[in-house]
């Protein structure tokens, strides 16, 4: 096992570890850095599995990490898929309601939109005709112009190159061990950091453990799914979505038009069995399953946040007709236009232990040796080169 001394190691190759590399380079051009990530290359969870949607920046509360970072990232993501010829389709979004409940809420997002100086406005069934024709909304929509689809993977293949330009150092096949001090100890070797920033995703919530921060949380895992719809790309033209239930994270099953122009429906938000769930077998952990299946048991007893109802709502998405008809009511798609699933990604949901209750925000703990990021769940990649360059300004650099 051969020891290496570097400035900053970084776990995870996702967009976040990413991004604070590209931070760290830009501020600091002489810094050595380290990637560390478990897989063979960049981006085989949340990030590569990402759905592609820039988000507007109109969801979230005026105090939190992710209004502040939003509409930046969305700016600054859109000037370097341009710098580095990255495509992006910029077709904007429409958030519909189905009655005069879901029209209150629009008008709760209209406020958190203008808030956050995100890009929106409420438009009348007319207007959101034009802009969509065969659109259902109850009296008003709300118009997002600013969001957008790209390549996840585009993205996190230009960072990568432009990094190893950098003289930044990738250790592929390298899972996390432990850490003796400063130095981190992985399948791959043992690095000396001068300072450790977890990225881990899935696993952020237990590398931070072993650091001895983050003990209020554990990681809830669900799952997404999505259906492409195969009969065409024209019957949706832009991005159409069902007013939320503000009080969890998930933003219910959409039509999302993606960069080439496919449509596809979804995610659902299905309780996962273990972090790495995507099938039935795929990254099976008895432990993990034991973990998971405790906390969500007592969620599902207890139904905090309405994590029961929650449960049974995502699990009827199994049902493949249930699943279309929830996007057919909004756009009147051909039902029986529906093709394959698309590859699953897992949401690395962050849960309070102290209050039972998902964690809406990005968190963030750290002391002067290392950076821990929990709950980097959507819209982090929205976020992500604003969000890096916070950390390096509170965190990495102090």
């Amino acid at each position: 096992m051969s020891q290496n001394r570097f400035d900053y190691v970084i776990i995870g190759a996702g967009i976040i570890g990413l991004s604070i590399a590209k931070t760290i380079k830009e501020e600091k051009s002489s810094a050595s850095v380290l990637i560390l990530e478990k897989e063979a290359d960049i981006g085989a969870h949340s990030s590569g599995r990402n759905s592609g949607v820039l988000h507007g920046g109109f969801y979230y509360t005026a105090n939190s990490l992710k209004a502040r970072f939003t509409v930046d990232g969305n700016r600054l993501m859109k000037d370097f898929c341009r710098r580095n010829g990255i495509a992006f389709n910029d077709c904007g979004k429409l958030v519909v309601a189905m009655d005069e409940k879901e029209l209150e809420q629009l008008y709760e997002l209209e406020r958190r939109g203008t808030r956050n100086g995100s890009n929106v406005r409420l438009i009348d069934t007319a207007e959101a005709k034009e802009m969509e024709p065969a659109v259902f909304t109850y009296k008003k929509a709300l118009y997002s112009p600013d969001t957008a689809s790209l390549d996840p993977k585009e993205v996190l293949a230009v960072l990568k190159k432009d990094l190893t330009a950098q003289g930044v150092q990738f250790w592929f096949g390298a899972k996390y061990l432990s850490h003796r001090d400063n130095v981190v100890l992985s399948s791959k070797g043992e690095a000396l950091a001068g300072k450790v920033i977890n990225c881990a995703g899935l696993y952020a919530d237990k590398v931070a453990q072993d650091f001895g921060f983050g003990n209020k949380y554990t990681m809830i895992p669900f799952k997404g799914l999505y259906l492409k719809y195969a009969k065409n790309k024209i019957d949706v033209r832009m991005n159409i979505y069902p007013v939320p239930n503000l009080k969890n994270p998930f933003l219910g099953v959409h039509y999302t038009k993606t960069v080439d122009g496919t449509i596809k429906i979804g995610p659902t938000a299905i309780p996962a069995f273990w972090r790495e769930n995507y099938t039935l077998r795929e990254g099976f952990n008895l432990g993990e399953l034991l973990e998971a299946g405790m906390y969500e048991a007592k969620l599902f007893t207890t139904n905090a946040f309405g994590f029961r109802d929650l449960a049974f709502e995502e699990m009827a998405k199994y049902n493949r007709d249930h699943f279309i008809n929830l996007a057919v009511k909004m756009v009147p798609v051909d039902p029986k236009g529906f093709g394959e699933f698309t590859r699953p990604g897992i949401r690395a949901q962050l849960l309070d232990k102290t209050t039972s209750l998902l964690v809406q925000d990005f968190v963030v703990e750290a002391d002067k040796d290392s950076v821990h990021v929990l709950n980097a769940v959507s819209p982090a990649f929205t976020c992500a080169f604003p969000f890096a360059q916070f950390l390096w300004r509170e965190y990495i650099s102090k």
